[in-house]
């Protein structure tokens, strides 16, 4: 690709334009499935990023956007690569899309994670490359500049609890964490964790499971996997399509389908350029060119410094 954006998308300028090179292959892959296509797509790492790459409410404007005109009877092909974000926006997002579309197929170019698990879960299908991966959907909560998983907050104060009553001298070693407990905070810790569970759940008995008679019970044992950060040790943990599989989600394996495997990859490898080329750090965009886009400032490389001579001394 990298030598067809040379010779065909650059101009005599050296301007590269992506988002024609983008569209064409985002158009490529909906006339391959004969199904609307969506992108969802952010370049998490980008210097300045921030939370304008991750989920939140904001992006409903943008589903808003690429949803006019499509006909919902041909269904939805959502490729979505998320870091996550905020989970009640990604419920907002999840429900918005179920109510236009009855049909809807998630595929995962390299990675939807936290919260954008959440909305995979919400499909009837997901398509997974060998090197794809959803993660955990333990909630994160921000203490003191930093973030932690909400169930290590509640196991904590617990530990504390269980050791100061076993040995009282132990209070002043606790004492300067107990300290940073805002009130409230485990009550928000164990709300925060029933909240990502429960929707997890109720997606998946809605509409992945929803032909199952045991839809409940498996949807329950998967939620309750996906929400177990003690299981997953670290929030940003891969969990693979053969755990999937193993939950009994209908999963897809890209490599089964070499004319979409080459059709997704190429359209993702698109929206990389376009984030290598400008300041956007999230696109929504669908297959006939309706676009929404979030950008920062571009971070220029600084250049080394030109060592020049000096006199002889």
């Amino acid at each position: 690709m990298l030598g067809e954006m040379q010779a065909e998308w650059t101009d005599v300028n050296g301007n590269v334009d992506v988002d024609g090179m983008r569209r064409k292959y985002l158009s490529q892959l909906a006339d391959l499935t004969g199904r609307n296509v969506v992108v969802y797509q952010t370049d998490w790492m980008k210097p300045g990023a921030g939370n304008d790459a991750s989920i939140n409410l904001h992006d409903v404007q943008g589903l808003m956007e690429v949803f006019r005109d499509l006909d919902t009877s041909k269904g939805l092909d959502l490729v979505l690569n998320s870091p996550g974000g905020d989970p009640t926006a990604a419920d907002s997002l999840m429900a918005y899309m179920r109510e236009k579309f009855e049909d809807v197929r998630v595929l995962v170019p390299v990675a939807a994670m936290s919260a954008a698990t959440m909305w995979a879960l919400a499909a009837d299908r997901i398509v997974m490359g060998r090197h794809s991966q959803l993660g955990p959907v333990d909630p994160q909560l921000n203490m003191n500049g930093s973030t932690m998983p909400a169930g290590a907050i509640t196991r904590g104060f617990a530990r504390a609890q269980a050791e100061c009553a076993s040995d009282p001298s132990k209070l002043s070693a606790w004492v300067p964490t107990l300290q940073q407990y805002a009130p409230g905070l485990l009550e928000l810790c164990e709300d925060a964790s029933r909240l990502s569970k429960e929707l997890v759940e109720q997606y998946l008995a809605r509409y992945m499971f929803k032909d199952k008679t045991d839809r409940d019970a498996l949807a329950a044992a998967a939620a309750e996997f996906f929400a177990d950060d003690r299981r997953h040790i670290a929030h940003a943990r891969r969990i693979g399509r053969d755990q999937l599989r193993d939950l009994s989600l209908t999963v897809d394996f890209l490599e089964e389908d070499t004319k979409l495997q080459d059709a997704l990859l190429s359209t993702h490898h698109a929206y990389t350029h376009t984030f290598a080329l400008s300041g956007a750090v999230k696109i929504i965009e669908n297959h006939i060119g309706r676009t929404w886009a979030r950008s920062v400032p571009m971070q220029m490389p600084m250049l080394p410094q030109m060592l020049m001579p000096g006199p002889s001394l």
